[in-house]
């Protein structure tokens, strides 16, 4: 059995595993989900995806927390879990791998699986990296973060803060002490690096070589360095984006019908603080544009207007086609949403893996990266304006759309999955 184990945290890594589950299960795969739940397990019961809740739970409010505390964000001395935490998440995840017979295990952020896996001796999947792996930043392709801690490196050029950044993921050890200590009390080999900190025994490289710029053969003949665990693969399997598609609501598509005389901006900044969300929409509106947004686990506290509209949730994959412009933080899944419909992109990046995929997108003409300190201003405004007023950058993403048509990720990853499943990481 293939167990697939998301992070409920992140709407985007969620939606992905879902996407991932009806792909096996349109190949008979035997595969179940299970989860600490969190802030969007709500999203597992709209796409009518089972799962099992394991202890001990993440509610909303911890869920906030440890997004506040996740890597680019908070201190890196710290793992986001606490000791207890890590243990007992680690004790849990085991105890089900064995009790169900797993044989292999995907995951998104749920970074005590590192752990879990190699305690009950299952091979594990990853997905969260994205693109962000190994030969991106050994190639220096990685760009300097947006928010650069700490900050007296921003008094560097930024091709100086460039190669510092790509140089410095695979020597530090940020995030890693917690999950150091308890593997050492699991007699467990230890995570090396921050880079080891965010790879499985074998990751999933959701993107296309064309955004990359690595090809096929490169990626997949690398190999791990001291900086790593070992076994470390890396396989191209094509973006991974959520494949939900939902009814929307009656009045949401009397909005987007009307927006022939003003366009209309798709806000989805869903793990950004409210406090952001709601400078950004109003930046968003002051360009002209309308805006349809989406709050999940915000109270943004916003009247409505002709120019506005607030839904908790939406399924992006078909609002996407019908907007102009689609604010995100710069996740994978949500950047590639927007481009898999041909829709450009302003990238409001929270973290550096968030800042590469923004940052590919740019170098192809379909987007925007915009720094968080930006948010809410008239340089946010003004390249809202650009972003809509410039027909070269939907026709880039579209151009982009058509390369993402030619590839299944969902498929792609269900059977590497299954490989893993039967004939271990040697199979993949």
């Amino acid at each position: 059995m293939i167990c697939l184990l998301p992070h409920c945290a992140y709407l985007s890594e969620t939606s992905r595993m879902a996407a991932v589950y009806k792909a096996l299960v349109a190949r008979g795969a035997d595969v179940c989900v299970a989860t600490h739940g969190g802030s969007h397990e709500f999203y597992l019961q709209k796409a009518g995806v089972p799962y099992h809740l394991l202890e001990p739970r993440m509610d909303e409010a911890r869920c906030r927390r440890f997004v506040a505390d996740g890597a680019g964000l908070g201190a890196p001395n710290q793992s986001m879990y606490t000791d207890d935490e890590i243990r007992a998440q680690v004790a849990a995840q085991a105890r089900f791998f064995r009790e169900r017979g797993i044989q292999a295990v995907l995951t998104g952020f749920t970074l005590t699986s590192l752990l879990s896996t190699r305690l009950a001796g299952v091979p594990l999947a990853t997905s969260h990296a994205g693109s962000c792996v190994p030969p991106v930043y050994q190639r220096n392709i990685m760009p300097a973060p947006s928010r650069m801690e700490p900050k007296f490196l921003e008094l560097l050029p930024r091709v100086l803060q460039q190669r510092l950044s790509n140089w410095l993921v695979e020597r530090v050890k940020f995030y890693c002490g917690g999950f150091n200590r308890v593997a050492g009390e699991l007699s467990l080999e230890p995570i090396p690096s921050f880079a080891a900190l965010l790879l499985g025994d074998v990751n999933l490289v959701t993107d296309i070589p064309e955004i990359v710029g690595i090809s096929p053969e490169e990626m997949h003949s690398w190999t791990p360095s001291r900086s790593y665990r070992s076994p470390c693969k890396l396989r191209y399997t094509g973006p991974l984006f959520a494949d939900q598609h939902a009814d929307l609501p009656e009045r949401v598509q009397r909005f987007l019908a009307a927006q022939q005389a003003r366009p209309v901006a798709y806000v989805a900044l869903t793990s950004t603080p409210t406090a952001v969300v709601q400078k950004a929409i109003a930046a968003v509106r002051r360009a002209g544009a309308r805006v349809l947004a989406v709050s999940t686990v915000h109270d943004l506290n916003l009247t409505e207007a002709d120019d506005l509209m607030v839904e908790r949730f939406l399924p992006s994959l078909d609002v996407m086609p019908r907007v102009a412009l689609a604010v995100t933080a710069g996740g994978q899944g949500s950047v590639q949403t927007a481009m898999a419909c041909g829709t450009p992109v302003l990238g409001v990046p929270l973290q550096p893996e968030q800042d590469l995929n923004v940052h590919l997108v740019e170098k192809q003409g379909a987007g925007r990266l915009l720094p968080l300190a930006d948010v809410g201003s008239a340089k946010m405004t003004a390249q809202v304006r650009e972003l809509l007023g410039n027909a070269s950058y939907r026709e880039h993403a579209r151009r982009l759309q058509r390369l993402f048509e030619r590839v299944d990720g969902a498929a792609n990853a269900a059977e590497l999955l299954m490989r893993l499943a039967t004939g271990g990481v040697d199979a993949v």
